[in-house]
This record gives structure tokens, C-alpha cells and sequence, in this order.
């Protein structure tokens, strides 16, 4: 959290604001976060005029003529516009002040998001170069992803969530995709036919777009750039639903840890 429907959340809300201002001024208070911010990134940003706000997985690209500025927010990050007289808080680690005054702001309480700049392609950077193809892209359906699991003996459930098979499907979107598709999260990707394939990628990117039309899911501190909080969250099956009754046939919903994370699923629905 914030997966990828909170990012583009935010990707929309700051590209009209953002796109074709120069950057007037880049405040730095606390460059120590996942990877330190760069010493010269004022130097660097300062007077460049952007071009595109862009999103690859779970990265904003905000994208000038001088170079990329590479955003990601972490687990408990936000990057949103304020009033040019709001005095930063605790967690307020980085500014971007425009030249009509707008200033977007960085709070990360937890600081593993990051702030990087990259010259030429951005998406050669290590960061990016590896990534799959994007959920609601062309690239992505039922035959990539049965590709991509034939060989994987992992829960289909750690692969969706891999990077580098598909980009920024998390945790909570990953396990609401599966309940849409029927299929138990622990099975082995191996073993999903290709016709479920092609099921769970749909249910994927039906998910993500839902997601993103309702301005993603608001789960502890999360609001999109306009300090809005998103509603997904009053839609999920099963994702922090343990205990409760299955919405479609009543059966308790159950929880298990899968690579650290928290996973939730119908045992009567999803085989």
C-alpha cells in the first residue's frame, strides 16, 4: 500500500496541474529514505519544464526536458498539492514547488519511498528495466500469463504479485482478482489451466479498473493528490474480510501468510 490503482490515482490527479509548469524550486528535508535522494537534485530539476506525468507499475515518471524524476511511494507514502503556506509536517520529506505557485508534496512516515532522478530513458533504470508488462495494458492477458507460469511451482498468488511477470499488482488487488477468478491463492501457478488463465488475467484488470475508477482504497493513511480519500475499499470480498461470512455463498472467510503478506480467501468459492 499504495498499490497500483492508488498511484494512478494519483498519476491523474497531478498530470493537469503539472504538465508544461517549470520547476521553480525542489525542497529536500529528509533525504534519507529508501535510497538517499540525490546530493544535486535541486541543481538538477530546478528550471526544468515538465513534460509528462507518467506511471510505470508502481513508479510515477514525472518527465522533463532536462531528465525523469522517479517517485515511488512506499508503503505508506503520498504525494499530493497543497496550499503554498502549509507548513510541512513531521513526515514531510520533499517538495516540489512549481512556477505558478503549486507545491507537491511528499509525506512518508516509514520513508521506503524514493526520489530519483534519471537522465536519457527512464525506464532503462535498474529500478524499471526488468518490470513486466502493465495489468491494463495490450501486452498483458490469459496467454502471457500462462507463459509465464509453466515453469513456476510457487502459489499462483506469489507469482501474480511477481514484478516481474506482471507490473504493480499487489497485495489487496491480488487477492480480490483470485476471488473473482475462483482460484485458491495457493495453488501452484503450474497448474492453472489456460483457461483460467485467461479468467484471472481478466479478473485482474477488471479489478485495477475498478480500483482506479473509484479512486483507489483508502487503508490507513492513503489519499490521492487531491487529499481525497478513495472507496474500493467498501467493495472488497475478501481482502481483510477474515472471520466474516463470503459475501456470494456465507462461508468464513479465511486468512494465511504468503511471502510475508496477509492473504484472504473463500474456501467454498475458490479452488
Amino acid at each position: 500500500m499504495p498499490e497500483l490503482p492508488e498511484v494512478e490515482t494519483t498519476r491523474r490527479g497531478l498530470a493537469p496541474r503539472m504538465t508544461g509548469r517549470r520547476i521553480a524550486a525542489v525542497i529536500v528535508r529528509e533525504p534519507r529514505l529508501r535510497q538517499r535522494v540525490p546530493r544535486r537534485l535541486a541543481e538538477q530539476a530546478t528550471g526544468a519544464t515538465i513534460r509528462s506525468v507518467d506511471r510505470r507499475a508502481k513508479y510515477l515518471l514525472i518527465a522533463t526536458d532536462r531528465g525523469t524524476l522517479i517517485v515511488h511511494l512506499g508503503m505508506s507514502g503520498r504525494l499530493w498539492i497543497v496550499d503554498r503556506h502549509t507548513p510541512p509536517a513531521a513526515h514531510d520529506h520533499f517538495d516540489l514547488v512549481l512556477d505558478d505557485g503549486t507545491v507537491i508534496r511528499l509525506r512518508d512516515p516509514r520513508r521506503f519511498g524514493l526520489v530519483l532522478w534519471q537522465t536519457g530513458d527512464a525506464l532503462a533504470h535498474p529500478l524499471l528495466a526488468r518490470i513486466g508488462p502493465e495489468p491494463l495494458s495490450l501486452a498483458f492477458g490469459g496467454s502471457a500469463l500462462h507463459a509465464a507460469t509453466r515453469h513456476r511451482s510457487a502459489a499462483i498468488k506469489l507469482v501474480l504479485m511477481d514484478g516481474h511477470v506482471v507490473a504493480g499488482v499487489g497485495n489487496i488487488y491480488a487477492n480480490e482478482a483470485l476471488f473473482r477468478a475462483g482460484i485458491r491463492p495457493t495453488t501452484p501457478a503450474r497448474r492453472i489451466s489456460r483457461a483460467r488463465c485467461d479468467r484471472l488475467a481478466e479478473k485482474v484488470r477488471e479489478v485495477l479498473a475498478e480500483a482506479i475508477a473509484a479512486g483507489g482504497s483508502s487503508l490507513r493513511d492513503y489519499v490521492g493528490s487531491d487529499g481525497e480519500a478513495g472507496f474500493f475499499q467498501d467493495r472488497f470480498m475478501v481482502y481483510g474480510r477474515a472471520g466474516e461470512p463470503c459475501l456470494r455463498c456465507a462461508t468464513t472467510i479465511r486468512e494465511l501468510r504468503q511471502g510475508q503478506r496477509a492473504t484472504f480467501w473463500c474456501p467454498r468459492c475458490q479452488r
